[in-house]
């Protein structure tokens, strides 16, 4: 599998705190990669990183074999990096259409018939398309679950990191939006999902990479890493 993204000895620091610790990992092109640990343990540092809305303190990213540990978080999306968030915060005066035509105008610098054809397309994929001229204030929670992933995609993403997507929904939406990262998948998209929802990232993931203190203790397959110790005592405790 060709590497997409390469992280080496990425270290992130706040004052006299060590949130990651010479972290090295390795994704796949097209791979769906877990990402796992306590609260606490580094994962949002690390996505922030990857996505450039942090500043590493050592280390470097590479995408592509290009190096971007220096860009700024909108010249990594113009390259292919895009992630929703654990809480959306839609532009909540626009309708669902208008809020995938900013991301789309950004990257392609227009928002003319084309780009209204594009993004309404997207909203097919998320089973939107119906809610295209509502207003984003208007939208149920697992809506704005699904518009957030929408706004991600309308940004034409190779890595698309997926931050707590199913937080707070019921079991047949939590399925819902784990077939729609299913099929984003399929399209030759790679993809992180970071979730405290076990059940839906063993049954998403390739490979589950676990931090806790900063650290990677432990990555393999969703088989693996259950029964592995490192992981039931970061979560459980002695």
């Amino acid at each position: 599998m060709e590497t997409l993204l390469k992280i080496t000895e990425l270290t992130k620091n706040f004052g006299g705190f060590t949130a990651l610790s010479g972290v090295n990992l390795e994704v796949g092109a097209g791979e769906r990669l877990g990402l796992i640990g306590p609260n606490g343990s580094g994962k949002t540092t690390l996505i922030n990183c990857i996505s450039g809305a942090f500043n590493q303190s050592q280390g470097s990213i590479e995408l592509k074999g290009r190096e971007i540990t220096g860009l700024k978080a909108y010249q990594r999306t113009r390259l292919g990096i895009s992630r929703s968030f654990q809480i959306p915060r839609p532009f909540s005066s626009m309708t669902v259409l208008e809020n995938l035509l900013v991301p789309i105008a950004f990257v392609g610098g227009s928002d003319g018939p084309k780009e209204v054809e594009e993004a309404m397309a997207i909203l097919q994929q998320m089973g939107l398309h119906l809610k295209a001229h509502v207003q984003s204030n208007q939208l149920s929670q697992v809506e704005l679950r699904k518009m957030e992933l929408a706004r991600a995609m309308a940004a034409k993403p190779k890595l698309l990191i997926s931050d707590e997507a199913m937080a707070g929904l019921a079991g047949a939406e939590v399925d819902e939006v784990l077939q729609i990262l299913f099929d984003l998948n399929a399209t030759g998209i790679t993809v992180i999902m970071i979730e405290h929802i076990m059940q839906a990232v063993m049954k998403f993931s390739q490979r589950v990479v676990c931090l806790d203190t900063g650290k990677i203790i432990c990555q393999g397959t969703p088989s693996e890493i259950v029964k592995d110790p490192h992981v039931q005592r970061a979560y459980l405790g002695d």
